[in-house]
């Protein structure tokens, strides 16, 4: 009996060390968005001839994930309107003043309520609500998870998505020239995040840096 008894402890003990680990910020790690690595871009129809955009970074957000239960994580984020550059100075400032009124509502903010798997793929359905322009609406953002680690230059852990969806602007009060511009404006998002202690280090070595290249 004792001789089966100790052949099962042992069994036991090889199964446990053999099994596959999972990383510690599998169970729910906090991130803070990577403003240096996150960008988001959007286009619309301009009378059918082409189909202009603009570009503008993330300044903050925050992004709880758990690998091992998706539907717990959770995404917050915030938008500088001021910073949204279509690399048109013109036009840079006709939306400024006419269209977002950057002065009276300076940001845009994303906030999640659900996220689902797509199966057992690396898809999610992050749905969740889209301030802009003084007006909150829902949205549903088809993410893809690229990749998740520890960063080679950090020595931290970092997750990384693309994401993409689509919105009417007049929903946001922002129908200035529909339909002959077009209404649907598609957005894509690729965003990096990392570790908050990790995020103030990598802002200390990119002014290094730029101090460095301004000398």
């Amino acid at each position: 009996m004792k001789r089966v008894s100790r052949t099962l402890s042992l069994l036991l003990l090889t199964m446990l060390l053999g099994a596959p680990t999972v990383p510690a910020f599998a169970a729910g790690q906090k991130y803070a968005i990577d403003p240096y690595h996150t960008q988001v871009y959007f286009t619309w129809d301009h009378v059918g001839f082409s189909n202009p955009g603009a570009v503008v970074n993330a300044s903050k957000g925050t992004l709880t994930w758990n690998a091992r239960h998706p539907e717990k994580s959770s995404v917050s984020v915030t938008i500088p309107i001021a910073d949204i550059d279509t690399q048109v100075p013109a036009l840079n400032a006709i939306f400024q003043k006419k269209f977002f009124e950057a002065k009276k509502y300076p940001t845009a903010t994303f906030k999640s309520t659900n996220v689902q798997q797509v199966g057992k793929s690396n898809h999610y359905q992050v749905k969740g609500q889209l301030t802009l322009h003084g007006v909150t609406k829902p949205v549903t953002l088809d993410a893809t998870l690229n990749k998740s680690g520890k960063s080679p230059m950090l020595k931290s852990p970092v997750i990384g998505f693309d994401a993409t969806t689509a919105v009417k602007r007049s929903a946001f009060g922002l129908g200035q020239y529909v339909p002959v511009v077009g209404d649907k404006v598609k957005i894509r998002i690729t965003t990096q995040a990392v570790t908050p202690k990790a995020l103030q280090e990598e802002k200390k070595q990119i002014q290094a840096e730029m101090q460095a290249v301004s000398k």
